[in-house]
């Protein structure tokens, strides 16, 4: 969970809810605190590599609405991977003069996402092997962040009441970074891997979540605390690199541009390397073409390669405000489908259906929320046209493949 979003993410929140930052990221979590709840229950249910696809089919069948929510799952990985690249991209960039930013930033992250594809065709297993070292370097280097700005004197007028903006752009900035909580879903794809899973699987979900949200608010709090609201947005897209110099100079910059970059590195490898299987389990339930179950190297690649076609054209054409949005509204959307199944397969899943039925209808207030906060002002119109097209792109694709192909789906 603690990926490429925090980095890329933080000043545009701090942007959208100021002093609030931290109740902006708690609201998120506690959306995510009640989805991980269904995921836990339907994992050990139903342990998979399908995880959400299983879960969806399960609980709703294999019909075409089904098949477009797993579309959809994947253009919010698509979206996901863009958002890493734009922050890989921001804070490599980050020490250039400003006029030359913008250039270098699309070079950094096309390159990344580039070279990272082919990294995962030619040797996705040993590169992902390297993954629990760059994160456990990446979590150390944000712990000693925190602590420096927790030990530092810190601003806490920023962050009184006075500095709020209203409920709803409260919730609508916790929907911007929803999708900074996401990863717990990937525990479901390894469930039938996991030792004890009675007693880790717990662990993992819930504590997962509760770990990332502690972790988040004091980033926030770091983050509002030493730098005013005027020096976030003048470097919205590398807040956090500007964090680390206040508080340590040039050496924090660069600690933390470092981090930033294994960060967001890391995620997109990961997010490749699980795309191919994603796109291959969806494919193997006749939701996708039959081509998409072919293998490459042994691996399932042409989803790999798909997807880092479309994450070069979001993350070069998309402002970085209107991919967050659509990152957060997918996995949103999806995430209130696979706590409804949840609450129809409570029975068997011997859960508590109240509380999936809470994350429900979470989901569904954070949705609503969102769009009418979007709404209300024209900057932001634009991206909510965005968000009905993905979604209604999605529907009318598994529309057309079911009306031309006549392929039967089937729950795997």
């Amino acid at each position: 969970m603690v990926g490429g979003g925090i980095f890329a993410t933080t000043g545009l929140a701090a942007q959208m809810t100021r002093g609030a930052i931290p109740i902006a990221f708690i609201v998120a979590g506690i959306v995510a605190l009640l989805t991980s709840y269904s995921y836990l229950k339907l994992t050990l249910r139903y342990p998979s590599q399908g995880g959400t696809v299983t879960f969806l089919n399960r609980g709703l069948g294999t019909g075409v609405l089904t098949g477009a929510m797993n579309i959809l799952l994947c253009f919010s990985y698509v979206v996901l991977i863009a958002i890493y690249a734009h922050a890989l991209g921001s804070y490599a960039a980050s020490f250039l003069p400003p006029e030359q930013m913008g250039f270098w930033r699309h070079v950094f992250m096309s390159s990344a996402l580039v070279l990272l594809a082919l990294l995962n065709v030619v040797a996705g297993k040993s590169v992902i092997q390297s993954e629990n070292a760059l994160n456990v370097i990446k979590m150390f280097l944000l712990v000693v962040l925190i602590l420096v700005g927790l030990y530092l004197p810190v601003d806490w007028s920023r962050l009184q009441p006075q500095n709020y903006v209203g409920p709803l752009a409260i919730v609508s900035g916790a929907m911007i970074v929803f999708f900074n909580y996401e990863g717990f879903e990937l525990i479901a794809n390894a469930a039938k891997d996991v030792k004890q899973p009675n007693r880790s699987l717990p662990i993992a979900y819930i504590g997962g979540v509760l770990l990332a949200i502690t972790l988040y608010v004091l980033i926030a709090v770091v983050t509002v605390g030493h730098l005013s609201f005027e020096e976030i947005a003048a470097v919205s897209d590398h807040a956090l690199a500007a964090v680390g110099d206040r508080l340590m100079g040039p050496a924090g910059r660069v600690m933390i541009v470092i981090a930033a970059i294994l960060a967001c590195g890391s995620a997109i490898n990961a997010t490749f390397y699980s795309s191919g299987r994603l796109v291959n389990i969806i494919a193997r339930s006749g939701e996708l073409p039959k081509e998409l179950e072919r293998k490459i190297r042994g691996q399932p690649l042409e989803g790999t390669i798909i997807f880092a076609v479309l994450a070069l054209l979001v993350a070069n054409f998309v402002p970085l405000g209107a991919i967050a949005t659509m990152g957060s509204t997918g996995f949103l959307f999806i995430f209130m489908a696979v706590n409804i199944c949840n609450v129809l397969l409570a029975k068997e899943t011997q859960s508590q259906r109240w509380i999936s039925l809470v994350g429900a209808l979470s989901c569904l207030a954070a949705l609503i929320t969102l769009c009418l906060e979007l709404d209300e002002h024209p900057a932001t119109q634009n991206q909510l046209w965005i968000v009905v097209g993905v979604i209604a792109v999605s529907l009318l694709i598994e529309v057309v493949y079911r009306g031309c192909t006549g392929r039967l789906t089937r729950s795997r």
